[in-house]
């Protein structure tokens, strides 16, 4: 696994506060730092370290505990955020 390349290696950090509700298992194993065979090995012996759900023949992790067991407990701000917020608020949309 090469980390310059798109898709491949670990998540980096932002990557993680940018996942969806869920994802699929290559994602979650590349946010664990582990290859797909070892989360599949880990899924079949019933100790991959948070839920996964099983959507037709395909497994789903839900992302909230996953970034639980990376200690991740809450999604930072960031300022784009902030500024959005800020928008909105002078705006009357809040």
């Amino acid at each position: 696994m090469s980390g310059s390349d798109p898709g491949h290696g670990p998540l980096t950090f932002t990557e993680v506060f940018d996942l969806p509700v869920a994802i699929d298992l290559r994602t979650a194993a590349r946010a664990l730092g582990i290859c797909r065979q070892t989360a599949y090995r880990l899924i079949h012996r019933g100790v991959f370290p948070c839920p996964v759900v099983r959507v037709g023949g395909r497994f789903r992790v839900p992302t909230t505990p996953l970034m639980r067991v990376l200690g991740i407990e809450e999604r930072p701000v960031y300022a784009v955020d902030l500024e959005a917020g800020m928008a909105a608020e002078r705006d009357g949309d809040v």
